[in-house]
């Protein structure tokens, strides 16, 4: 996944889904969430649902998102179940279960806006070579 990424594919993740992205690196070598908006199922949505960490769950996935360097989003309103969708370049995130739907649609919009960018530069070419 991680070459289909670097090639610029696009990568979408929803609730604990990120998870995937931890031992994802960039053509550099980097955490390729470093520095990227992202987001998942939050710590204290995890807690509220006593998935506690380290005794239930390995790690938090918030924490280690930001220890790789990511910029993490919430909810604006700081709703733990409210839908939440990130987009930063190919990388699609989605907070919760209630994000799923819209994580989708923009992973979709984002294969859209690529697909247009391969049409505008197939256009470029055949101009230049008439």
């Amino acid at each position: 996944m991680g070459a289909y990424y670097n090639a610029g594919g696009v990568v979408g993740a929803v609730c604990h889904g990120p998870v995937g992205l931890l031992t994802l690196k960039d053509a550099d070598g980097n955490p390729v969430v470093q520095g990227k908006k992202v987001t998942c199922f939050t710590n204290a949505a995890d807690d509220s649902i006593g998935l506690t960490a380290p005794d239930k769950l390995p790690f938090y996935l918030e924490t280690r998102l930001k220890e790789q360097g990511a910029e993490f989003v919430v909810e604006p309103e700081g709703n733990l179940w409210g839908a939440c969708v990130v987009v930063d370049g190919n990388l699609v995130t989605g907070q919760n279960p209630a994000s799923a739907t819209g994580t989708a649609e923009a992973v979709v919009k984002v294969l859209g806006g690529k697909k247009k960018q391969k049409k505008k530069k197939k256009k470029k070419k055949k101009r230049k070579t008439q």
